[in-house]
């Protein structure tokens, strides 16, 4: 059988990983790291399953056991029937448990005892096999390596191979230098009164602020989005370099740009997902940051998109984001951008109602598996809109936006921008501060647990706090 490999890096095995590895620029210059072949010859040596056959047809057999099924038998029994032979197993009714079932099986010299579970699958601990057999060749695998190679895999993650590969570094770089063109930094401001007033200006009202160097770095970083995988055909972990043994489960996967990597070694990889296009299968409904990555771009292309074309003809649309546009319509902006990205038309030649394109932004925005004030922060801000003093009341709102991830910081800022815009036309979409925080507060704003009774005494503090957003975005960000 073949590797496959997400990043298709060439097969060469070897004992040590070589000490000369560059960080490389240019992908031509890219040289794949070498895969350490220890665990795979001991998953080679590893003992076959040897099933032991009941010679009479067994009356009580489960229809889900076969012919490895004794009946009810006792320990020494078993033992004595598996006859020493190293991978030899049987399953057999537990005299102990009545109705309960044991897999006995041959290992090390001595025959080891598991209780067994059936619930469509045969399973003694997480890993869920088709077949009895398949889960003892994955079990007598996982016990042949964890033996001879203990202080092996205890210390196969101190030398990682991770950073040192060019594809990585090469891909970050790229990242980088793409969204340092349009990003913008988050400033930390203060806000003080002089002469016991607010001081005003044409550029910033109600405040006067004072640049601090800002202690948020910004950064595209995002956590991988690992999954339990079972791979076909040899694999290696790109973390350590190291053969990912088993039979099924042998590591996790990224979902998001196909990272493979041990379980044990996940916990150690670094936030640096790039996420890849082709895995990416819905833009709504998608994680912000994902997408973002996904994409090259600073915010998702739907927010981009629905506010060019509402800007463009939507600013005087009396009710702008309090009327809703047919739900039909809506659902079928979203199919667009499903399928088609930023390469959806959402033209007035193809929704004349501009209530369906602001419909279809605030769905986006609503249906964020991580809302755009993320979980995280949620409290911070319902706690700043409980502050009686305004100046307070406004540091403590800076403070939060700063502990935004860089995706949702910049998607609020361009959000309030655009917001700010509405406002400015109130006399003809009568929409002001007020109203749009009435609308967009429970749809940026939802608390981590879903208690509906906290969710309804935190309305009012929703609706301030982006009320508060719009009429001082140009402070605050």
């Amino acid at each position: 059988m073949g590797v496959s490999l997400s990043v298709g890096l060439s097969l060469c095995l070897s004992d040590h990983y070589p000490t000369s590895c560059v960080v490389v620029a240019d992908p031509e210059d890219y040289q794949p790291p070498i895969w350490k072949s220890y665990l795979y010859r001991l998953q080679q040596e590893a003992p076959r399953p040897k099933r032991m056959t009941c010679p009479q047809e067994m009356e009580t057999r489960p229809k889900y056991y076969g012919r490895e099924f004794h009946g009810m038998l006792s320990r020494e029994y078993a033992d004595e029937l598996l006859g020493g032979a190293e991978g030899a197993y049987l399953v057999r009714e537990s005299q102990r448990q009545p109705g309960t079932h044991t897999l006995a099986l041959r290992f090390g010299h001595q025959t080891l005892n598991y209780r067994l579970f059936y619930d469509g699958k045969h399973f003694v601990g997480e890993k869920r096999f088709e077949t009895v057999h398949d889960l003892v060749t994955d079990g007598l695998i996982t016990l042949y390596i964890e033996t001879k190679a203990a202080e092996y895999i205890a210390k196969m993650t101190t030398n990682p191979i991770y950073e040192h590969l060019g594809y990585t570094s090469l891909l970050k770089d790229k990242m980088e230098h793409r969204l340092s063109r349009g990003r913008t930094e988050p400033r930390r401001v203060t806000f003080q009164r002089e002469d016991s007033k607010i001081t005003t200006s044409p550029l910033v009202r109600h405040s006067t602020l004072k640049d601090c160097p800002s202690e948020k770095q910004s950064s595209y970083d995002k956590i991988h989005n690992f999954k339990v995988h079972t791979f076909r055909g040899p694999h290696w972990c790109e973390y350590c370099a190291n053969f990912m043994w088993g039979l099924i489960a042998q590591g996790v996967h990224c979902s998001d740009c196909g990272l493979n990597v041990h379980k044990q070694c996940s916990k150690l990889v670094p936030s640096d997902c790039q996420p890849d296009l082709r895995r990416i299968k819905k833009v709504f409904s998608c994680d912000l940051t994902t997408l973002v990555k996904a994409h090259n771009t600073t915010r998702p292309m739907v927010v981009d998109m629905c506010i060019k074309e509402i800007e463009l003809r939507g600013l005087q649309s009396e009710g702008l984001y309090r009327v809703s546009g047919f739900s039909e319509h809506i659902e079928d902006v979203r199919l667009a951008f499903d399928r088609d990205g930023e390469k959806a038309d959402i033209s007035a030649n193809v929704y004349n109602d501009i209530n369906i394109i602001a419909g279809a932004l605030k769905l986006y925005l609503r249906d964020l598996p991580i809302p755009v004030i993320t979980f995280h922060v949620y409290s911070r801000f319902i706690q700043a809109a409980k502050i009686p003093n305004p100046d307070t009341r406004l540091e403590a709102i800076h403070e939060g936006l700063l502990q935004l991830p860089p995706a949702h910081y910049e998607t609020l800022r361009y959000l309030m921008m655009h917001l700010k815009k509405v406002t400015m036309f109130e006399k003809d979409n009568f929409m002001n501060s007020e109203n749009l925080g009435i609308v967009f507060g429970p749809t940026l704003m939802q608390p981590p647990e879903q208690n509906a009774l906290a969710t309804l005494n935190d309305m009012r503090h929703q609706k301030l706090i982006i009320q508060l957003l719009i009429e001082h975005e140009d402070v605050l960000f």
